[in-house]
């Protein structure tokens, strides 16, 4: 199965972190999967580092490293990605979801059939059998 990690669940994979369950984690460490990171995680990770270091540890440089060094693989922002936004539709009565990376990252996860794995309530909120919510 091929897997898309959020950016929280790659930062909280690396750090170890509790917040991590069990189930994601061996998820991400059974070797029949395939684990993929979004450039936009990347590029979130470092705007989060350069604005706020003491909320985000790590650079994105870090987190690149770490990534290809356990063997996920990377997954740039497409074009076909950017046009899937327009079918996102959410669960009734849900409140708006405003952080576009998140979107984006589902549109991925949809478009090049992955199971996109997230903590985000607001994510899990979207119409479709892509999101795996921890």
């Amino acid at each position: 199965m091929k897997l898309l990690l959020d950016t929280h669940i790659l930062v909280w994979y690396f750090k170890g972190d509790e917040r991590l369950s069990l189930k994601a984690r061996n998820m991400i460490l059974d070797e029949s999967n395939e684990i993929y990171f979004s450039s936009l995680s990347i590029f979130e990770i470092d705007f989060k580092h350069t604005n706020h270091p003491d909320q985000m540890p790590y650079s994105g440089e870090e987190i690149l490293l770490y990534c290809l060094q356990a063997g996920f693989k990377p997954l740039p922002l497409d074009v076909l990605h950017a046009l899937e936004v327009k079918n996102l539709t959410r669960k009734e009565n849900t409140p708006p979801h405003c952080d576009p990376f998140d979107r984006l990252m589902l549109c991925q996860a949809i478009v090049d059939d992955m199971l996109f794995i997230t903590h985000d309530e607001r994510i899990a909120e979207y119409v479709s059998p892509m999101i795996y919510k921890i």
